[in-house]
């Protein structure tokens, strides 16, 4: 468990928290004669949780311990809590239903693409609309929690969320048309071999 790994576990820790802070609307508390509402806790959380995210690729690579387990849970860590955030924001009646299905059905689906590719021996590189999406649903999520509060910033975040519906969908299908040319290359290349390896069978052999 190195120094990444454990940014990466941290940030599903956070999941919970964000999920109470939200759901109770709580802690409200009066810091330095300041009031601190729920929606400053709820927004600092996440973005102590983004931050993780950003951190544990930033020293894996740094301190070159790149490990299987940190590729295997970062991405798992980061729809886990994009997933519980919008699932709160809808719960709260702050997010239209339909567009946080949109959003968590093209996490689920991408990471399915993910390890079918995994397991066929390829990997597809994320295009630079997909590495941005995470940022956009961060922003998203902070700025409708934030305008619970602050009602000038409903627009601005209506206006994010929209952008995250449409990167979502636009990415997911640039993601499929990867996985889909790289997999019928590969099925390509199966074909390939069958028909070598029948051709150098032990059956067409001339016997002496």
């Amino acid at each position: 468990m190195n120094l990444p790994n454990s940014l990466t576990v941290l940030r599903i820790f956070f999941v919970p928290l964000l999920i109470a802070v939200l759901l109770t609307r709580s802690p409200n508390l009066e810091l330095l004669g300041v009031q601190v509402h729920f929606e400053v806790w709820g927004v600092l959380i996440l973005l102590m949780a983004a931050a993780t995210d950003w951190a544990d690729g930033y020293f894996a690579r740094r301190r070159l311990e790149v490990t299987t387990l940190g590729i295997l849970l970062d991405p798992v860590a980061d729809k886990l809590l994009i997933s519980a955030a919008f699932v709160s924001l809808v719960d709260m009646h702050l997010v239209p239903a339909w567009m946080v299905v949109i959003i968590i059905g093209r996490e689920v689906t991408v990471l399915g693409l993910r390890n079918i590719a995994s397991a066929e021996g390829f990997t597809i590189e994320a295009s630079l609309l997909g590495k941005t999406k995470m940022v956009l649903q961060v922003a998203a999520c902070a700025t409708i929690i934030l305008g619970v509060r602050y009602a000038s910033l409903k627009p601005l975040g209506r206006l994010i969320l929209w952008l995250v519906v449409i990167s979502a969908l636009v990415s997911a299908a640039q993601y499929f048309h990867r996985f889909w040319n790289q997999l019928d290359d590969r099925i390509k290349q199966r074909r390939s071999l069958d028909i070598l390896e029948r051709r150098k069978s032990p059956k067409d052999a001339v016997p002496l």
